[in-house]
């Protein structure tokens, strides 16, 4: 049977002339290897009805494959991304960022990509043959300019042009909007200025201390909009789009981790009520939630099923006088304490299978007080202590006859409550990935700092060839990883389906966090591992980001299937 995507000849024929700009040959190249290999997988996957559906547990089967897909369409769209925003700015060294990381990604994927630690996939494991390969990636002009853009030299480059502008990397492509945007660019600017004036000197108080954000800080964000940023104005919000999240998400987390993601479970919170809840119910929820009166909390994950919600065993049973009782175990449920309210998904009809029997609750509770951290009855709760993202707590609840009334079922709909909280998902992925991005250049920031002001040896480390050669290569996966979560962030506004766009932003953005702040500790040397510098926050904070709102694996397999049956 002839194997699907075209020709050898074909794929060699269709590399661009030398008079095309080099780096957007390359791109091209590395878009026909994706398009090969998509074609390769669809293949052997989908069924034979044409109808783009995988069969059964044939994806888990090709997990290896299928998830290096979704990396190699994940790495490849961040270098568009990029290019894209080089191309369109006046900053030569833009143009220079997108070169490099264009060429370096050309050279390193002959080799093949990493799934995440201790794993590779070749493109070979793709279905792609060694001579397939060797025809889009190897043509000589492409490789030579890959080695002069992504070269030793030119990553240092980048990397003293940085430090003298003294900008840390902040400049290159943190704004969110194009040039001329002046809205966003104000929001940037005043969220900047309150981080630097409000969370930095704090951030390593809290994580070292272990301890609530000041609710002064939290009341203070509330007074600014942050929580109803993306609330429309006839509820009391400030209606604006995830791009404008995206931008304030960035800079707040740039300062903490935790005190970025204080208004995670406020937009999770409203985009439930604004897509599956009642008018009564996006009336009475949403203005408070928008001035932070209201601190809501997500209460979705189960000890036994983590992502495996189609299991989830926790129940409501409906009483009589309509009200309902709520029985059962949800963990990592965060800043439980003070939470005013209780986005709940709980299992209404036992006879339903899977998704079916779901429900979701909007479900008010008492704040923590003196004596009790937990006051309401049939609700209890357990810190889980964690290494990093302090700031709001993490904890067990166990529900025990806690009751709610019959209004507080979402939409007034049981069963829907799975495809409600689907809706969330998009929004939820792509300001994990703004958080990411803030992460990771907080982590950049620290790194320059240092390396500028250590000396060794008689010169700063920055002088040294691999520690200019670190900071220039975090400079261009920060800047493609903003790019890349800030194209999912305008694809949201724009209405369109994106899925498959926040996944990516969340798979490529969480990974750069951690590999610029495991880069931040490693340019510190041992004062990276010391409590007193924030190298060692950023560092435990960087680890979560690839596990909640859907673990890596997860989102390949999310982007994978949608890769293929689109």
């Amino acid at each position: 049977m002839k194997r699907p995507g075209g020709s050898l000849s074909a794929a060699h024929s269709s590399v661009p002339s030398a008079a095309e700009p080099t780096a957007t040959a390359a791109l091209a190249a590395l878009e026909r290897v994706l398009t090969l290999a998509t074609a390769r997988l669809r293949f052997e996957l989908v069924d034979p009805s044409g109808r783009h559906r995988i069969e059964g547990d044939r994806l888990e089967d090709k997990a290896l494959a299928s998830h290096g897909l979704a990396w190699l369409a994940t790495e490849v769209a961040a270098a568009r991304a990029l290019l894209t925003w080089a191309l369109g700015s006046a900053g030569p060294l833009d143009e220079r960022i997108a070169d490099a990381h264009l060429g370096s990604l050309f050279l390193s994927l002959r080799g093949g990509l990493s799934l995440g630690p201790c794993e590779e996939v070749s493109l070979e494991d793709l279905g792609l043959t060694t001579a397939e390969v060797e025809a889009m990636l190897g043509d000589e002009a492409l490789l030579r300019w890959s080695r002069r853009v992504a070269s030793a030299d030119a990553w240092c480059a980048i990397a003293d042009a940085a430090g003298r502008l003294g900008t840390f990397g902040s400049g290159f492509g943190e704004s969110a909007a194009n040039d001329d945007d002046v809205t966003l660019a104000a929001i940037q600017g005043e969220m900047r200025r309150f981080t630097d004036r409000a969370i930095a000197p704090i951030a390593q108080d809290i994580h070292r201390e272990d301890i609530l954000v000041p609710m002064e800080l939290v009341d203070e964000l509330g007074r600014m909009g942050v929580f109803g940023l993306t609330i429309p104005e006839a509820y009391g919000g400030q209606g604006l789009g995830k791009l404008a999240m995206c931008v304030v998400t960035e800079e707040l987390s740039r300062g903490s981790l935790g005190i970025g993601s204080l208004g995670t479970r406020a937009e999770i919170a409203a985009e439930l009520i604004l897509a599956g809840g009642t008018e009564a119910q996006r009336t009475h929820w949403l203005p408070r939630i928008a001035t932070g009166e209201v601190i809501p909390t997500a209460v979705f994950t189960e000890p036994d099923f983590g992502s495996d919600l189609a299991h989830a065993r926790s129940r409501a049973e409906r009483l009589q006088d309509g009200s309902y009782s709520l029985h059962g175990q949800k963990t990592w449920i965060t800043h439980a304490t003070r939470a005013d309210l209780m986005t709940a998904l709980f299992r209404t009809d036992a006879e339903k299978p899977g998704y079916e029997g779901l429900s979701m609750f909007l479900a008010p509770k008492q704040r923590a007080t003196v004596a009790e951290a937990f006051p309401d009855e049939g609700l209890t709760g357990s810190e889980i202590k964690v290494i990093g993202y302090r700031g709001m707590k993490e904890f067990e609840l166990s529900f025990d006859g806690f009751r709610v009334d019959g209004s507080a079922l979402l939409g007034g709909r049981e069963g829907a409550g799975f495809k409600q909280l689907m809706a969330t998902f998009e929004s939820a992925r792509i300001q994990t990935a703004a958080r990411a991005v803030g992460v990771a250049q907080a982590a950049l920031e620290a790194a320059m700092r240092y390396a500028g002001e250590r000396v060794q040896f008689g010169r700063p480390i920055a002088a040294f060839r691999r520690t200019a050669l670190k900071l220039g290569r975090a400079i261009a996966s920060v800047a493609a990883a903003r790019k890349l979560t800030h194209f999912a962030a305008r694809a949201k506004d724009s209405g369109a389906r994106c899925d498959l766009e926040a996944g990516m932003a969340k798979l490529f953005a969480t990974r750069v966090a951690w590999q610029v702040a495991d880069a931040c500790v490693q340019i510190h040397g041992g004062n990276g591992y010391a409590e007193e510098f924030s190298a060692s926050r950023l560092l435990l904070d960087a680890r979560v980001l690839s596990i909640f709102e859907g673990a890596s694996e997860i989102q390949a397999q999310v982007v994978a299937r949608r890769l293929i049956e689109r």
